[in-house]
């Protein structure tokens, strides 16, 4: 099969430093038009989700696009077997972006599907450091990189090395076949599902970018050396965009992993911007934007379509080239195991790994990835954070979890045995899988979502809106979803904003913050009669998205946020510099900021310490950020596993290993409960058994 040629003039191209190449001029001009350079970050989905959700613009005067979707207010579907599915552009993009929460998953023995959407073959150069470049050679190259991810993955699954994977072809829709290869080692399983899009064609263009944004294109596949496909196909969007729908459909993912669809106006130097493949003015190579938009609209088509109600799945969504602007969050101890995972995929010349091709890329691997001066391996940090439920007390003492599954919002209610029953659909999707609440006088719920308003692709409208459900009566059920707009003025800066906070101050009034384009925070306020202001812009900036809402001792309502140099606050007058008994800026931090009265809690960059603030010393070792609540935290250790701590004394373990990221907690009459999805797409409830010198034994807790 041929591919179609497109006339146009040749893209420049410049070292990637992952292995792959740089495109500095994206697109031809002539009978397809060269885009603007924003361009490949417009466009959405797919023409029948805007059709079922709407999409219209959504302006900072607060208007609303068409209305979300509808609760059902029936049962949810339930999964039946966890099961995890990343979707990436590149081999090695679950390698430098995704884990640590990968391979523990793994070690939890949770089946992996990876679906690498390009055949990762660049410019054919598998560089070897401090050697001359060998000739181009686009399918070795391809191949070299499928034999280091079955390499990595080999030891992930506690096989050696050079385990000999089954390689097979899947039929998929269209008449589409992929590249399988599967491996198997004491009930723990993973499949390397690969797609083979060419990254670069001969004709100026950019690969699966342009099939995103552009009309009338067609794509084709690189035939790896030593692949059971021997053909080339091709692809045109609506073929890949039904491709990944029949991906999830056939396995059916409990917990899906993307890579980033918005990533940050991000205004780096030429050089820099150059040397790490950044597209001109985003913070993320332009292939993963490209196929996490995929991703995205193919999901959302998913959720819609699918027999029997949407599907029961959870998502997170990993930053890209993000890692690189913003301070290191892992440690050496979470660190150094993740970058060990580079190393059998990057490999060296000289293995005897049985695939003449190559046995990976050589470029990565050993020291280096610790060594690149980009840093990318240095963190791991999500599009969407924040805790999974917000969790809320009903008037009996019994807890009640929303939460976000198929992209929709649900609602789990504690059953007298101490777990969570079934999910009831709430509707009001596509969502980000991260929910704002804040509860007013009266006890009813707000609940505030991030909604994929339209997602079009190939130069159709691609609209972020925060909406909002409000419950009619406390404990019971809720109105109609409203929108409640977006901070940006424009489409394009629309989609960079981060997920709702929202809290309510002692007089009534609730306050909704976002991130907003230009990293800093915009709010909107609602009066005790329901009535919203408009969008206003609060000023300071250049904040990472994880924000915290709280009213203070002193009633006043304060948001704290993670900058590079230090935490940023503001009060609903503006910025205010935060400090520590008179002393100054605080330390910077690396996460979000957790508060409990007036103290904050942080982790700084790169470091198992925790920062607590106007108080004696906490030792709490682990990564990533904190949840308190009274005098409890909880938080992760070095090795992954969730920690209570209770009075600055010994931390006890809570029973969720393999959960999701952003766990919650709150102080309940009966004591501290923690919560959270577990990878089978399903909430865990935990208790503390309240005794006279702490905490006391963990209660048990469901599906973790």
């Amino acid at each position: 099969m041929r591919f179609r040629a497109v006339p146009g003039h040749p893209i420049h191209r410049t070292t990637d430093p992952k292995g792959g190449t740089a495109d500095t001029e994206p697109g031809p001009p002539g009978p397809l038009r060269r885009t603007t350079r924003r361009a490949v970050l417009l466009g959405g989905a797919v023409a029948a989700v805007a059709a079922a959700v709407g999409c219209g613009p959504s302006r900072s005067s607060g208007a609303a696009t068409a209305a979300p979707s509808p609760a059902s207010g029936k049962p949810a579907v339930q999964g039946r077997h966890a099961l995890l599915m990343q979707v990436l552009a590149h081999p090695d993009d679950d390698l430098y972006f995704m884990n640590p929460d990968t391979q523990y998953a793994v070690a939890a023995g949770v089946p992996l599907v990876c679906v690498y959407v390009t055949a990762g073959e660049a410019d054919g150069v598998n560089k070897i450091p401090g050697q001359p470049h060998p000739p181009a050679d686009k399918a070795a190259y391809s191949s070299a990189r499928h034999q280091g991810l079955r390499q990595s993955y080999a030891a992930q699954l506690g096989l050696p090395l050079f385990t000999p994977w089954n390689k097979s072809v899947a039929a998929l829709p269209g008449g589409h076949l992929a590249e399988v290869n599967s491996l198997e080692n004491e009930g723990r399983r993973v499949d390397l599902v690969h797609l083979n899009l060419a990254m670069h064609t001969p004709f100026g263009h950019m690969g699966v970018p342009a099939l995103w944004r552009e009309r009338g294109l067609a794509l084709g596949t690189v035939v790896a050396d030593g692949s059971p496909l021997s053909t080339v196909q091709s692809y045109d969007h609506d073929g890949l965009l039904d491709v990944l729908v029949g991906l999830f459909e056939r396995y059916r993912p409990t917990l899906v992993h993307t890579l980033d669809p918005d990533p940050d106006i991000q205004h780096s130097d030429p050089v820099t911007r150059i040397h790490d493949s950044e597209q001109p003015g985003y913070s993320d190579h332009a292939d993963h934007t490209a196929v996490a938009s995929f991703t995205w609209a193919a999901m959302a088509r998913w959720a819609r379509t699918s027999a029997g109600g949407p599907p029961p799945f959870a998502t997170v969504a990993f930053r890209g080239y993000y890692n690189h602007h913003w301070p290191d969050n892992l440690p050496p101890a979470v660190l150094r195991p993740k970058a060990a995972h580079l190393v059998p995929y990057g490999a060296a010349p000289h293995w005897e790994c049985g695939n003449p091709a190559g046995c990976g890329d050589y470029n990565v691997g050993g020291e280096r990835p610790l060594r690149n001066r980009k840093g990318w391996v240095r963190s791991t940090h999500y599009r969407y954070p924040g805790p999974r439920l917000a969790l809320a007390e009903e008037a009996d003492g019994r807890l009640t979890a929303y939460g976000v599954l198929g992209m929709r919002a649900v609602r789990w209610r504690e059953t007298p045995e101490g777990t969570f029953g079934d999910a009831v659909d709430l509707g009001g999707g596509p969502l980000a899988p991260v929910l704002g609440a804040a509860a007013l006088d009266d006890g009813r719920q707000l609940l505030f979502g991030l909604r994929l308003a339209a997602v079009e692709g190939r130069g159709g409208p691609d609209v972020r809106e925060i909406v909002l459900l409000e419950q009619a009566a406390r404990g019971g059920g809720f109105r109609a979803w409203t929108g409640l707009g977006n901070p940006e003025g424009d489409d394009d800066r629309g989609r960079r904003i981060g997920t709702p906070v929202a809290v309510t101050g002692r007089d009534g009034r609730v306050h909704l913050f976002v991130r907003n384009a230009d990293h800093g925070v915009s709010t909107r306020v609602r009066g005790r009669d329901g009535r919203w202001s408009p969008w206003r812009d609060l000023g300071g900036g250049q904040i990472q998205d994880g924000l915290t809402a709280v009213v203070g001792s002193d009633g006043e309502v304060r948001v704290y946020a993670p900058g590079r140099d230090t935490v940023h606050q503001w009060t609903p007058d503006g910025p205010v510099t935060p400090g520590t008994s008179g002393t100054g800026s605080l330390p910077a931090p690396a996460d979000a900021i957790a508060v409990s009265g007036d103290r904050l809690y942080y982790r700084p960059p790169a470091s198992t310490s925790l920062i607590a603030t106007d108080g004696p010393t906490v030792v709490f070792p682990g990564y990533g950020p904190v949840s308190a609540a009274g005098s409890y935290l909880l938080g992760r250790g070095v090795d992954g596993a969730l920690r209570l701590l209770h009075d600055g004394r010994a931390t006890r373990a809570v029973p969720a290993r393999t959960t999701l990221d952003g766990p919650a907690l709150r102080l309940t009459r009966r004591g501290p409960a923690a919560a959270g999805l577990s990878p089978d797409a399903r909430p865990w409830l935990w208790r503390a058994r309240r005794s006279g010198t702490g905490t006391g034994a963990g209660s048990s807790a469901q599906k973790v």
